[in-house]
């Protein structure tokens, strides 16, 4: 896979100013806004690196008041015992304190419990607290910043149940490749879309049907060993594969006309300026387009209502609803000129957070088709990024999502108005069900 400094949601804690310091959380327990660069070094996490982010979830989170304290201490503490149990560094004396409901007063009795605390324990202790709130887009991770040297990686790019940093839990087998870069090492050793990936250093892929989550771990080493079979012929190799030099890859949409003022393009991210793009691609199109949304994992709600005031004016396209009070609805974006084109989008169990939110405008509003497969159900509120002492960045929603119509997107998706889904095959002999399903419709 491609090992990455900064996720797209991450970018603004990420942007480094010429010149600017690194931001430094608050040691008395609250998280900070980052200001400036990642520090060049992480510190090691500690009690109140826990402090900070057990405080930084009851005053930040979009239900962070109305978050039990006890609840969030708890799955602290489970998460920090199962560390140490997996490394057999248990210790007698740890043990869940009685708990009240009382903010403070339930942290100063878990603290006292961990006393000095162990660093590896407390980062999984964090990690598990978060991972309790049930938020894909609530999370902790640890930022560094980019290496002179560019990036590396294996060139596997893509996965067919990849959903962001996880594994589909819904996928069905096989688990094969969908993308890899020219000239890594993955293109170098052979590796093709479509190739189905039986192991990875011996961990099978699927457990009977369900997918196995240990290989995003095991995907995380610098070497990995992958058994795969080749669809058109159905021959099973394996292949080392260590990580090494990658290209830059540069973010942009591509395009290509189709027969009969049809124009197809691909959107991989609603990064900044890909709304512009798309509407660039298409300005010379006379009958439809089919935007192709597959893989896309999202990025800005601003580009997506910009995007979607190309095809309608006065629409609202989602919500984003606070703890308490009104919902305020997002809208399309109405200086936008109308390209009065029809529109069908492709979508996958890939298309992820801005990408959902841009295909239930699309359905609920009735502006088009949606071709392929239910789209990933991660959505939530705009992540805001909070610094810990550790040098690592919690992300929290202020805000939570909801679609046009007042539905619950996350966990669930956006279901597509006809089934198309990618195969190894598909992808290994050159078809597309989707696009071909895409253009049968127009």
């Amino acid at each position: 896979m491609i090992r990455t400094f900064c996720s797209a949601v991450l970018l603004a804690a990420c942007a480094l100013a010429p010149g600017s310091s690194p931001a430094t959380a608050d040691d008395g327990g609250r998280c900070a806004t980052p200001s400036g660069p990642p520090p060049a070094s992480s510190a090691p996490t500690t009690v109140n690196t826990l402090r900070q982010a057990y405080e930084c979830v009851l005053d930040n989170y979009y239900s962070g008041p109305e978050t039990d304290p006890r609840q969030l201490l708890r799955t602290a503490l489970a998460a920090y015992a199962q560390d140490l149990v997996r490394r057999g560094a248990d210790t007698p004396d740890l043990r869940l304190p009685a708990l009240t409901g009382d903010r403070a007063a339930d942290w100063a009795a878990v603290a006292k419990v961990l006393g000095t605390g162990d660093s590896r324990a407390l980062r999984a202790a964090i990690t598990g607290m978060v991972a309790g709130l049930h938020d894909n887009h609530a999370r902790v991770e640890n930022i560094t910043a980019p290496s002179e040297d560019g990036p590396v990686g294996t060139g596997i790019a893509g996965l067919s149940a990849a959903q962001g940093g996880q594994l589909d839990p819904a996928a069905r087998p096989p688990l094969f490749i969908t993308r890899v870069l020219p000239r890594s090492p993955a293109d170098r050793a052979g590796i093709r879309p479509g190739d189905i990936i039986e192991k990875v250093d011996g961990i099978p892929a699927f457990i009977g049907e369900k997918v196995n989550q240990s290989l995003v771990d095991t995907f995380a080493s610098r070497t990995v060993r992958l058994t795969l079979k080749r669809p058109t012929t159905g021959r099973v190799r394996t292949v080392r594969l260590t990580e090494g030099p990658l290209e830059e890859q540069k973010r942009a949409v591509t395009s290509k006309a189709l027969p009969g003022g049809v124009t197809y393009v691909k959107v991989p991210g609603f990064f900044p300026g890909a709304a512009d793009q798309v509407i660039a691609a298409l300005k010379d199109t006379t009958k439809a387009a089919v935007l192709d949304l597959r893989g896309n994992g999202g990025g800005s709600p601003r580009e997506v209502t910009r995007l979607l005031g190309a095809f309608a004016h006065g629409k609202v396209t989602s919500y984003f609803c606070p703890l308490r009070g009104d919902c305020a609805a997002n809208r399309t974006d109405d200086t936008i000129p109308l390209l009065g084109l029809r529109l069908v989008v492709l979508t996958d169990r890939g298309c992820a957070s801005a990408c959902e939110d841009f295909s239930a405008a699309v359905k609920d509003n009735g502006l088009g088709a949606l071709v392929g497969a239910r789209t990933a159900g991660a959505v939530s509120g705009p992540a805001e990024s909070y610094l810990l002492d550790d040098g690592s960045v919690l992300l929290l929603p202020k805000v939570r999502h909801l679609g046009p119509a007042r539905e619950i997107i996350d966990t669930v998706g956006v279901p597509v108005d006809h089934q198309a889904p990618m195969t190894a095959l598909d992808l290994a002999e050159g078809r597309d069900p989707g696009l071909a399903k895409a253009l049968s419709l127009l």
